[in-house]
């Protein structure tokens, strides 16, 4: 009996070693695909092709080193899931041209079960696009490319990447589902323009956890057309905040709903939480149940904000208000220190008014005073310690 017994036992060990081997991924170095003078572009693209046709685990390993790459966009679907660990710098080139006007340099498309990995950097050498950049005068402005998009890339993540002076927004995300960003950093000296961190389109379940965000714009953007999105546990600052929006400008914007921002340290940025939508427009969507809660301020110009008269540098009319509905809209626990005597703005919009706003327990000082709320077709349901709305006209 005791025989049998060590027999089915040894059966079951390797059994289970088996699986485990099984389930291992087979490992690509990208030095073994070439790259001449350091140039990996056609090494990843290859790696890519090999790694996306074979049908077990796969993982991509880029080692320690500083390599150059042109631009790149490699996409499935492909037929098991793909890991591509990072460890070393990856530049693109400096001069934006030798991009060749492609809206991201290093492109993810339709993939399931994908993970970016290992505490590598990709460097957009910015510098020189930021010097280029006219977009605050010249509406036509050329843009230049964005560091790393995901398309259509659903149940992945990506873990401990870093994205730094990227010539445009460090990553957008489009159409995408159950992804997670995880460890990330997105790092440019906040003179940049239009650096922002994650900017989020059309996708649902998509998280921002454990991340920390220096740029010259905002730290989290959100598009239209979002459903069930968090921020929480990230540091931002320099930039201009976590921002819902601009919203309302374009043709066939869709809802959000569901956007929670939690445990989060905003400091020395130009906004902190900000709900914004364009004035004179003729785009009607919805936006519901936003919550942003636990946050610190340190140095916010703008802590709460929502504002549907957004119209920088006075590229856009103001002679009629915006139509973008918002509503179920909660502040609650924020506290720190405010740039601005008016910490709380509340500019909604005369045409549809915000409803179901909340102010709980903000403790925001300026000066070491409490801050002031200042209001427009909204009236916010306070409760605990929250300044009173001083009522201001808009358009």
């Amino acid at each position: 009996m005791a025989l049998k017994c060590s027999i089915v036992t040894l059966f079951s060990f390797l059994l289970l070693l088996a699986t485990i081997n099984k389930a291992q991924s087979v490992i690509l170095d990208i030095k073994k695909f070439g790259g001449a003078n350091g140039d990996i572009t056609q090494a990843f693209i290859n790696a890519w092709k090999e790694a996306c046709a074979a049908t077990s685990n796969v993982k991509i390993v880029i080692p320690k080193g500083t390599y150059k790459m042109r631009e790149v966009d490699v996409k499935g679907p492909c037929k098991a899931p793909i890991e591509i660990q990072v460890d070393g710098t990856i530049q693109a080139p400096a001069d934006p041209s030798q991009l060749h006007g492609v809206e991201k340099w290093v492109t993810i498309g339709y993939v399931s079960h994908f993970t970016f990995s290992g505490h590598g950097i990709f460097d957009g050498q910015g510098a020189t696009a930021w010097k280029q950049n006219d977009c605050t005068k010249n509406e036509n402005c050329v843009r230049r490319s964005m560091n790393l998009g995901f398309n259509f890339v659903n149940h992945s993540i990506v873990r401990d990447i870093t994205s730094k002076d990227s010539k445009n927004f460090h990553v957008n995300v489009l159409s995408c589902n159950n992804l997670t960003f995880d460890g990330f950093k997105a790092i440019a000296p906040d003179e940049s323009p239009n650096t922002d961190g994650i900017h989020i389109g059309r996708s649902n379940d998509v998280k921002v956890l454990n991340s920390k965000f220096a740029t010259g714009d905002d730290c989290v953007s959100l598009g239209d057309g979002n459903n069930r999105l968090v921020v929480k546990n990230v540091e931002c600052g320099p930039g201009h905040g976590i921002s819902v929006g601009s919203l309302g400008k374009y043709d066939n914007e869709a809802p959000l709903d569901d956007f929670l921002v939690k445990n989060v340290t905003i400091k020395n940025t130009n906004n902190g939480v900000r709900i914004k939508s364009w004035p004179s427009e003729p785009i009607s969507i919805t936006v519901t149940n936003m919550r942003f809660e636990d946050i610190t301020m340190v140095n916010v110009s703008n802590p709460i904000i929502i504002d549907q008269e957004y119209c920088p540098w006075n590229q856009c009319s103001k002679k009629s208000p915006s139509k973008v509905k918002i509503s179920k809209v909660s502040f609650k626990n924020i506290k720190g220190t405010s740039a601005t005597k008016e910490g709380v703005t509340l500019l909604c919009s005369r045409s549809v008014p915000c409803q179901g706003v909340e102010l709980t327990n903000i403790d925001l000082k300026y000066n070491g005073a409490p801050v002031i709320a200042v209001c427009a077709n909204v009236s916010p349901k306070i409760s605990g310690k929250a300044p009173t709305c001083t009522s201001i006209k808009s358009i």
